[in-house]
């Protein structure tokens, strides 16, 4: 980690002099890099020729007495590939498994993520090192920030997330947030391992997905709905093609025949666009089984909600606070397509196309939890989707409610008793409490 009060390029390599031996070194590899013409983020295998080679010649002058030894030697080889290939003072925090989001309010202010709780680091960059890095990050991604486009949205080559924000809009100083997509469950049966879910929930979920429901994923910021997605796309039968609409990648999902479709942004003249309204009725051309849209904002929810309703499975997340208001929200968000939309069209639509809503939720203590799973049974009452509590929770647990999902014959093509399996699970939460 760099020291306080340092604004040094690379992780910890000693003394002060050991710090700037290994700036030189990095003017070194960076000229070599440039007059060999090597892309040092996707030619690692050269990059790290180059590294060694500087290492090797350094040594020799060392051994002659014309510059100081280094203190650390695979600490300096890092501090270098850091620096070069990867995001300088940041790619420490990128390495760390534990580490979920970096996120950059000023440049003495880095903070980090772990297991969902923040902290303040030690780092301290400059302004100048901040700009560099996330020209650094655009460069692969392709996407551009300016004062006509002071926002960006951006996949990193690791699959990382990447927003950033400048002054007017900022006050001062660049806000730069990376978001690490760490894959921790490719299955339900994983969230049960992690202690999100329970063994009974899970294996309802996975039925559910097994037998084509639609399912809606709801829940704040940092709650989990991205992984949780992910893992019902592990339920997903192999033999099913699925496509997949994102505003940048960040979904895995484990299947073979996997299509993947994300946003693009305007071009310098304003021309080029590609929305999520885009990308989802482009999904419906490409022969989807499944269509799983990453996260559902704005006026792209009608189209997904046309899209459900054309008889392909699928599923999407939604922010809020609970499963009806997901579905409050669902019923609203098509409304910002056109005036032509109205509620008398989009309510009984989304009671239709929505089969469950499983909502989530982050713990004081960052923990990411499954709150309820609710089921859409397809009525309206009064303007009001109507909905059954499958699982809710109860002192601190997920137990079995007393709802059933509508559609039992999709459940019975798939070979799936799902009567008897929620009997079940309600017998066994009865026995349990």
């Amino acid at each position: 980690m760099v020291a306080s009060g340092t604004p040094g390029t690379t992780r910890a390599v000693g003394t002060a002099g050991a710090r700037d031996a290994v700036v030189q070194l990095e003017h070194d590899v960076r000229e070599l890099v440039r007059r060999r013409g090597i892309d040092p983020v996707r030619d690692v295998a050269s990059l790290e020729a180059l590294v060694g080679a500087v290492l090797a010649d350094y040594d020799d002058r060392a051994l002659r007495g014309d510059v100081p030894q280094l203190e650390d030697a695979g600490a300096a080889r890092r501090a270098l590939h850091d620096a070069v290939g990867g995001l300088g003072p940041l790619q420490q925090y990128l390495d760390d498994d534990e580490v979920e989001e970096i996120w950059i309010n000023s440049p003495a202010q880095v903070f980090v993520a772990r297991h969902g709780r923040p902290e303040l680091t030690t780092t301290i960059l400059t302004h100048d090192q901040v700009r560099e890095l996330v020209e650094r990050m655009l460069r692969v991604s392709g996407r551009r920030l300016d004062l006509s486009s002071p926002f960006v949205d951006a996949s990193l080559p690791g699959g990382q997330r990447l927003h950033v924000a400048i002054p007017d809009v900022t006050r001062d100083s660049w806000a730069v947030n990376i978001r690490k997509y760490v894959v921790r469950a490719t299955r339900v049966d994983d969230l049960v391992a992690l202690g999100s879910l329970t063994p009974a929930a899970a294996r309802f979920l996975h039925a559910s997905v097994v037998a084509g429901l639609n399912v809606l994923v709801s829940g704040p910021t940092q709650a989990g709905k991205t992984t949780m997605l992910n893992a019902l796309a592990g339920s997903v039968p192999p033999r099913d093609r699925v496509i997949t609409c994102e505003e940048v990648f960040e979904l895995q999902v484990p299947v073979r025949d996997v299509v993947s479709l994300q946003c693009r942004q305007p071009n310098l003249e304003g021309t080029g666009e590609i929305t999520l309204r885009r990308l989802v009725k482009e999904a419906l051309r490409m022969r989807p089984s499944r269509i799983v849209v990453g996260e559902v904002r704005e006026a792209e929810s009608l189209d997904m909600l046309i899209a459900l309703n054309a008889g392909v499975p699928g599923m999407c997340t939604i922010h809020a606070n609970s499963a009806r208001e997901a579905l409050t929200k669902l019923c609203t968000l098509p409304l910002l397509a056109g005036e032509n939309v109205s509620a008398a069209f989009v309510v009984p639509t989304v009671a239709s196309a929505v089969d469950l809503v499983v909502h989530l939720d982050v713990d004081a203590d960052g923990r990411r939890r499954t709150r309820e799973v609710v089921a859409v049974t397809g009525r309206v009452e009064a303007g009001v989707v109507e909905t059954a509590d499958v699982f809710r929770e109860r002192d601190g647990r997920l137990v079995r409610a007393d709802g059933f999902p509508p559609h039992p014959e999709r459940y019975a093509r798939a070979g799936i008793d799902v009567v008897a399996m929620l009997v079940g699970a309600h017998d066994h939460a009865t026995a349990g409490a």
